[in-house]
């Protein structure tokens, strides 16, 4: 499984993939090449057959306890 996530700190803003077995790859991009990189490895909605952040933490099906 491929994790990508956006790492900032006070100066810059990078982006870091984590691969299972191998050395993290953390480089600087703006915020438009994060976009695209999430967008080229499907991060950017939930996908069918796809694991990512959308469907393990089901982001975007948030409710609160009394609705449903």
């Amino acid at each position: 499984m491929v994790v990508i996530r956006r790492l900032v700190d006070r100066q810059r803003a990078y982006t870091g993939i984590f691969l299972p077995g191998e050395p993290a790859k953390i480089f600087p991009t703006t915020d438009y090449e994060h976009a695209r990189i999430l967008q080229i490895y499907k991060q950017d909605r939930p996908y069918d057959d796809v694991c990512n952040d959308f469907s393990d933490f089901a982001l975007g099906h948030d409710t609160l306890p009394d609705q449903k």
